[in-house]
């Protein structure tokens, strides 16, 4: 059994990196010692340090992530998969990994082809919008979660909804050593003729030591041969931001209560065999944590398993390992109740006995070669169940049934009497920003799809707000403006030619499916004003809109020689720009792509239906394979990013990536289909509605199942939580054409032929 273990790796001090270590000797003592495979996994170690020279890892480390390059986590998927493992196995804990709470691991587990055992070191019980994602996703992609304590199975299954079968509780193991005869620790001066009190780990202020130094006063009163120590080295994080200040901190304070005598700090990091020196050296050992928030706790289970007596405040794990007579208990940050229950156990030597063998004999079934066997166990299983197979298809195959609600909650949310507000903070609209005609004219477009899909009542009960203010925001020319403030004041003279073209849209598109003829003539009126300035459009993509709404238009008014010369005129710039500036590893209209970029393919696809245009046609089916190339070839959709463009013989930007992308992906993949009725299209257009729901390059879905809403963007280090219009109307329009495309199919009959490549 060979395992590749993702985790932290000593000598960088860290728990998990202690963890992680002794997780692989107790797997591998499991082995008999000439069976070479017991020594056949390997470390992929996550790096907090740009240098990779940084620590001097050990030789099993075969493979090392800087936590903050995102790009090395693929590679180290990469490394996993064509590597002799059986098995991974993943150490989490949200601060080792990269991006947003650790968000860069997700494209890793993605990747990989091995099956995956996934160890939780901490389960929140308020877990932010992006711990949730990535706990689900890491769930989604292991073939076991394994958890230390029942309160961890209770929260996973309640707040994260994972299946209670796919969860396995793995308690935390402890040394596998007897306590010394002759123990050398005894002899220090901090123990010699002291009655100790200890507590180890990395020192920080969650860690409440403050609760034990004021408890001091009253215990020594009692008990003048008490000592504290304090085991361990400040953490590294705080040591960086604020030096020795904690530590400091309670030298002053056991100086105030006249206890420096009693306190003694030993700064080091001890190894496994010192620590049990030193647990069982203690008479008491203590861990006064702040709050409850402590789903898991190594230096509690090594206590228990050394056979200390426990005494601690009651966070989840503590209440859970201590049950049953195995330690004691008090509240937290109450000195007081802590003095009292150290006396008391100082006193009563029968009664700190009890405690100490109840911990020692549970501790048995802890030890690290039982737990490495219960590891063992798993990842057999783990190995016969997992089929590489499974997840392709999981991952590409064209299911509506993945596919949430539809919901105009956040639309609703957004919209007021006036239009559909522009920006959002998280869910909230922003008032501030006002609106914007793009945003409406997408609205009136989603609306409208919602209203002839289901005959919503909200939907209806929308289009004339968002008519109205497309009719506000027309200039006496026929022209429009694009933004207005929140007390309806207008911000501009004349808008956009995008905003233009988007408007002409969505006019085009009412005109073709108006819920009544007062709609169809009203946008009718608004359209034909506009038409003045078709000509004078200038720039790619606001011509490109505009064709979208002339095509739709002349589905219903069919005849207008005028109208239909005018798509004509503007069809041919696009295909003089791609002719200009194709190439033979280029084939696009500029020398860059910057935003909306299928939004220029899609035009011409709706132009050759029209016009029956060869020329557009060719075009056309060129640069979307070329778009299709850059931007679905590694199995998702990685859109070009809108921080720096992507220019001709330039590097590819992948972030910030844009939800209007996504959807100009999924409509011109959608009109391509209708046109041509190849399932390959059908199957590329859901392809890119997945981008939506965590198909992306980080892993992490863009709708917000609670708020009903679309987030802003896909970041470096996450996701951009605000909740605009842009985005959300973007989603909507896209689920909605991917349920119009499933309708389609059916009409079709291609059900055979799109299942036949799987």
């Amino acid at each position: 059994m060979k395992i590749a273990y993702i985790s932290t790796c000593l000598p960088r001090e860290c728990g998990i990196a202690t963890f992680n270590q002794n997780l692989i000797r107790a797997i591998n003592s499991n082995f008999p010692k000439n069976n070479g495979s017991a020594h056949g996994g390997f470390v992929v170690a996550l790096n907090d340090s740009e240098s990779l020279q940084e620590y001097k890892y050990p030789e099993e480390v075969k493979y090392i992530i800087r936590q903050n390059h995102q790009k090395d986590y693929i590679r180290a998927a990469n490394y996993i998969n064509t590597s002799d493992a059986d098995a991974c196995i993943l150490e989490h804990e949200f601060g080792i990994f990269g991006g947003d709470s650790g968000i860069y691991i997700l494209p890793l587990l993605n990747r990989l082809e091995k099956p995956l055992i996934s160890i939780l070191h901490t389960v929140l019980k308020e877990p932010s919008y992006v711990q949730r994602i990535i706990i689900k996703e890491i769930v989604e992609q292991s073939s076991k979660i394994i958890v230390m304590s029942r309160r961890a199975v209770e929260f996973l299954v309640k707040i994260y909804d994972v299946p209670a079968e796919k969860i396995q509780i793995i308690e935390h193991g402890v040394p596998d050593v007897e306590p010394c005869e002759n123990n050398p620790v005894k002899n220090l001066s901090q123990f010699k003729d002291r009655r100790v009190l200890l507590t180890f780990g990395l020192i920080s202020r969650n860690k409440g030591l403050e609760t034990v130094v004021r408890a001091l006063p009253k215990i020594v009163e009692k008990n003048p041969d008490v000592m504290y120590v304090v085991l361990g080295n400040t953490h590294p994080g705080v040591i960086k931001n604020s030096g020795e200040e904690y530590r400091d901190h309670l030298k002053s304070l056991a100086a105030q209560l006249n206890v420096s005598k009693h306190l003694s700090f030993i700064n080091k990091f001890v190894s496994e065999s010192e620590l049990v020196n030193y647990l069982t050296a203690a008479e008491i050992y203590v861990t006064p944590y702040l709050n409850e928030a402590q789903i898991t706790s190594g230096t509690l289970s090594y206590a228990v398993g050394a056979g200390a007596a426990v005494v601690s405040t009651p966070y989840w794990h503590a209440t859970e390992l201590l049950a049953d007579n195995r330690g004691r208990l008090f509240d937290f940050k109450n000195a007081d109740a802590l003095a009292d229950i150290i006396n008391e156990l100082l006193e009563q030597e029968h009664v700190l006995n009890e405690l100490k063998e109840n911990a020692f004999e549970y501790g048995l079934h802890l030890r690290w070669p039982v737990t490495g066997a219960e590891f063992i166990k798993v990842a057999r299983q783990a190995c016969t169940n997992h089929d590489f197979r499974d997840k392709i298809l999981r991952n590409s195959i064209v299911d509506p049934e993945i596919m949430p609600k539809f919901s105009l909650t956040h639309v609703l949310r957004l919209t007021d009497d006036t239009g559909i507000v522009q920006h959002a903070k998280y869910g909230i609209p922003n008032l501030k920003e006002g609106y914007c005609l793009d945003d409406n004219s997408r609205a009136l477009i989603m609306a409208l799809m919602a209203y002839q899909r289901g005959k919503s009542k909200d939907a209806f009960e929308l289009l004339p707000v968002y008519l109205s203010f497309i009719h506000y925001m027309q200039t006496e020319d026929g022209n429009f403006r694009n933004f207005l403030s929140f007390n309806r004041q207008y911000l501009d003279e004349v808008g956009s030619e995008d905003s233009f073209g988007r408007t002409v849209w969505a006019l085009g598109y009412l005109i073709g499916c108006a819920a009544s003829n007062s709609y169809r003539e009203f946008a009718l009126e608004l359209f034909q004003k506009s038409f003045a300035h078709f000509k004078s459009l200038k720039h790619l993509r606001g011509m490109a809109n505009t064709i979208i709404g002339i095509t739709l238009y002349l589905k219903v008014v069919r005849g207008d020689e005028g109208m239909l010369n005018e798509l004509v005129r503007l069809t041919q710039p696009l295909i003089d720009a791609y002719e200009n500036n194709a190439a033979e590893d280029w084939h696009w209209f500029e020398e860059k792509m910057t935003y909306d970029n299928a939004i220029l393919p899609l035009a011409l696809l709706h132009s050759c239906e029209i016009t029956g245009n060869e020329k557009a046609k060719e075009v056309a089916l060129k640069s979307m394979a070329f778009l299709d190339r850059l931007t679905l070839s590694n199995g998702y959709l990685s859109p070009v990013g809108n921080d720096g463009w992507y220019y001709k013989g330039g590097a590819f930007p992948t972030f910030d990536q844009q939800a209007i992308e996504t959807m100009a992906m999924v409509l011109m993949h959608f009109q391509a289909y209708a046109i041509f009725g190849k399932p390959q299209y059908i199957e590329k257009m859901f392809l890119c509605y997945k981008w939506f729901l965590g198909e992306n390059t980080l892993r992490a879905p863009l709708y917000d199942h609670e708020t009903k809403g679309c987030c802003d963007g896909l970041l470096p280090t996450g996701i951009n939580r605000n909740q605009g219009a842009e985005s959300t109307l973007a989603y909507l329009i896209s689920h909605l054409t991917v349920l119009k495309a499933f309708e389609l199919e059916y009409k079709y009959n291609k059900i055979g032929q799109l299942t036949e490549s799987y």
